[in-house]
């Protein structure tokens, strides 16, 4: 059994108009929702095998707590730039990239590309939202068969569920 956690990242901040998206950090409402998030996670025992990450500045701050939430190396997280802001097709195809000896995976970056990827998966969702959760299950041996016919939501979760 292969799950996905998708993990959108957490609220950022706007205080400095003069910084590119890409290089925008967690705001307030960021550094207080995530851990909580991450504490959900774990009161579940769902640990990752890895967690893939946005280069983005609020991506990767979210990673961070997530990892030191389940007190987990920073060895375990891999940034990518194949993250920001990506297609659903792109996310999907970095996930059929992972090793077969990978069981759960986290991967942390943006709508609307996590939405557009649940939707191709066959979950539902309006809007994942920020420091918001959402699981896939999939009885696939391979990453490489992950397609809409065989995940399955296995949780969603945000903030102010």
């Amino acid at each position: 059994m292969r799950k996905i956690i998708l993990l959108r990242h957490a609220k950022s901040s706007w205080d400095d108009y003069s910084l590119r998206d890409h290089d925008r950090p967690l705001g307030p409402r960021g550094w207080s929702d995530m851990p909580m998030m991450a504490k959900r996670l774990k009161a579940k025992a769902i640990y990752p095998d890895r967690i893939l990450s946005s280069t983005a500045l609020r991506a990767i701050q979210t990673a961070e707590i997530v990892l030191k939430e389940l007190g987990l190396a920073k060895s375990l997280m891999i940034i990518t730039e194949n993250l920001y802001h990506a297609s659903a097709s792109t996310i999907l195809n970095e996930i059929k990239k992972q090793p077969d000896h990978l069981e759960t995976l986290f991967l942390v970056g943006h709508n609307p590309g996590f939405n557009d990827l649940i939707e191709l998966l066959g979950g539902a969702i309006h809007n994942l939202p920020t420091s918001g959760q959402y699981g896939f299950k999939a009885a696939i041996d391979s990453w490489q068969e992950l397609h809409r016919g065989n995940a399955e939501t296995w949780f969603i979760d945000y903030p102010k569920k």
